[in-house]
Order: C-alpha cells, then structure tokens, then sequence
C-alpha cells in the first residue's frame, strides 16, 4: 500500500506525544517522523516482518493515545502510520438516524400489510394507520439493535474504533435486511475479538427470548378471507426449537389453526433467532468467524472451507432429496453457500496479539454455538397448500 512519496531524509526527532525513537528502535529503523493534521508518520526500515513488527509497536502506539497500521513509499520505504483513537462519537450520527428512521418507516408499512393485514389501498388513503404496527416495528428492531449495540459496547469497552449500528431498511418480508456496525483499526488480540464478536448474538438472543416470551403472550391475529381469495399456496415461517422451547416453558400455543395465526410479534423473535443462525457461520468477518479466529487462531480458514461446501450441500439436499423447490429455503442456502465463499475469500480478522483467550472464553463460545443450534431450521421458509 503507498503512503506517500520518501521525504527527504534528516535528523530523525519524534513528536511529543508520539512514541520515543528508543521505544521503536529494537524492530524499526526511523528515518523521519511527519505530522500530517492529526496522524504522525514514521518513515523507516522495518528490522522484523511486517507481521512482528505491528505486534512489537502497537502497544507503545496505544499507550500514547493510538492507532497504528504499516504502509510503505512508491519507493520501498516502510511507514508507520499513527491515527488518534477514536474515544467517542464527533458530532451527530446523521446517517445512522437517517437509515434508522427509514427502516422504523419500512418495517411499519411491511408489518402492516403482510403481518396486520391491512390492505395497500387503505394504508394509501390513510398511511397513518401503518402506525398500527408499531409492536412488529419495535419487536424486529428490537433484537436487531440488541445484537448490534451489544458489538458496539464491546467495541468501546476494548477501546477499538466501532461504529453506531446502521439499520438497512427493506421489502418484504420483514421490511429489514438486518443492521451492521463498521469497525476501523487494528483489532488489539484475540481476547478483544471473541468479546466483540460474541456480544453481539448474546445480547440479541437475550433480547429475541424476551420479544418471543412476549409475543406468545399476546393474543393472535385473524387472517381475513380476502387473503386466501384466488389463492392455493401460502408461505409459513417454520419454527426453530428454541421458540417451540420457549412456548412449552409459557404454556402457550405457537402455532394457530386457520384464520388464526400468531401474533406478528413472535415474528421479531423469529428474525432474531434466523439472523443469529447466519451470523454464527464460522466464516470470514461474521461474528462466528470472529468468534472462531479467537478461539482456534489461524486453523479458523481451514473451518472456514468448510462452511460454502455444507451450505451448497444443504441446498443440494433440500431440492434433490426433499424435493424442495428454490424459493422453499433451497435458494436461500445456496446464495449464502455463495455469500460464504466470497466472504471466505477476503478472509477472517487478524488481531496484533495471537495469545490465546483461555477456557472461559472457549467456554462462552461453545455454549453461543449451541444455543444457535437451537435457533437453526433446515427449512425456515416454506410453501404450504392454503
């Protein structure tokens, strides 16, 4: 990656608050140091690899307020680029409210139409009444929120530069296509890379059994008969065992006889439980691939093979064994056996510190792998005859 062009090179003097030349000088040959607006530049010679070098730097970089990755000159030299650490948020969050408010609208209007059943033409004349579905609106976001800001929280507490969530708003079925965080820097060791990743399917799930507890509390909808007019097939959210788990324990029904169906709430425990499925695959920057990298170092690319191949076979499964067609769960697997091989391929995230994260911490993991298990469903989406 290219800096900048060489300076020109002179007596070698470190900022004031920068780290000393001492403090660099076992594993980096400076050459020059420059101040570019609030980043410093350290021009020189690296005397490791490049892998050893960052590992060796980084905690003198961090002592001093920052961030530090390696870059190098059109011409070869090595550069230590030094960014201060973010502590905080600069000024107001524009396009996460943005995206925020777009998606409470999107999801209100989806969760009208297809969950309330409120015809478009009545939503048209009034578009106030998609208000109505503010519990499914509160319910999706809910969990969505959960899992990202539990990230968030992590981030900070880790002191690695970390995003608001940014809500993607959506169509059907759910209005939403989930919620992401951006993290920026380098990510300090393993330890700090379990927490991240983890935070986010626990305090999802932990806000998804509360929504689900919820929602079977609440009485069902009635389906109108207008829905079913001309119509021979219908698509039913099959449930995962962690909700018919939850159901049994509230002695309450999860599933409903025609015109009955289940409160649009529960529907906000679905998406938590499925989104906690897909973000636990133990691949590239997913939070299982975060999770995995901090509990098996580098031998998480080699799981990581692994997970395109068992998703295509699940698909293959799906369609030649259950006779499954593409829009029953089939098409679903095979474009995230897709997603999977793309996202393999740019690879997991490479913490400084390679140490390891002890037993607690593998404890932790092992026990949010299986509570996604609860959560997983060969056939989460399927057509029905009405």
């Amino acid at each position: 990656m290219d800096e900048a062009d060489s300076p020109p090179y002179g007596p070698a003097a470190a900022p004031a608050d920068g780290p000393s030349l001492e403090q660099l000088g076992s594993v980096f040959y400076v050459r020059e140091v420059r101040t570019d607006d609030e980043r410093l530049l350290y021009y020189g010679e690296s005397l490791v690899s490049r892998r050893s070098l960052l590992e060796e730097v980084w905690p003198s970089f961090r002592q001093a307020g920052y961030d530090v990755r390696l870059a190098r000159t059109n011409d070869g030299l090595d550069v230590l680029v030094a960014e201060p650490l973010s502590v905080g948020l600069e000024g107001v969050p524009w396009k996460n409210l943005l995206l925020f408010v777009a998606t409470v609208t999107s999801t209100l209007f989806v969760g009208a139409y297809a969950w309330y059943y409120i015809p478009v033409s009545q939503i048209q004349e009034n578009p106030l009444v998609a208000l109505e579905a503010w519990p499914f609106t509160a319910a999706v976001l809910g969990v969505l929120c959960a899992h990202e800001l539990g990230h968030y929280v992590m981030g900070r507490y880790h002191g690695v530069d970390v995003s608001l969530p940014y809500l993607i708003p959506f169509i059907f079925p759910f209005g939403t296509m989930g919620a992401i965080i951006r993290m920026r820097g380098q990510m300090p060791d393993r330890k700090a890379l379990f927490d991240i990743g983890v935070a986010g399917p626990l305090g999802g799930l932990a806000a998804t059994v509360l929504v689900t507890a919820i929602g079977l509390s609440l009485d069902p909808i009635t389906i109108p008969e207008r829905v079913f007019v001309g119509s021979t097939e219908v698509i039913q959210f099959n449930n995962p065992l962690l909700l018919d788990l939850i159901a049994t324990f509230l002695g309450q029904p999860s599933d409903y006889s025609y015109p009955q169906t289940v409160n649009p709430v529960i529907i906000g425990g679905w998406v938590g439980m499925f989104f906690t499925v897909l973000n636990l695959l133990p691949v590239g920057q997913l939070d299982g691939g975060h999770m995995v990298r901090a509990m098996l170092g580098r031998r998480q690319e080699t799981v990581a093979t692994l997970v395109p191949l068992g998703l295509f076979g699940l698909a293959g499964y799906l369609y030649y064994v259950r006779d499954l067609g593409l829009q029953e769960s089939v098409g679903l697997w095979a474009f995230w056996g897709l997603f999977s091989l793309f996202i393999a391929i740019n690879g997991p995230a490479h913490p400084i510190d390679e140490s390891g994260i002890g037993w607690k911490r593998q404890l932790v993991g092992v026990f949010t792998f299986a509570l996604g298990l609860l959560c997983f469903m060969l056939v989460p989406i399927q057509l029905m005859s009405a």
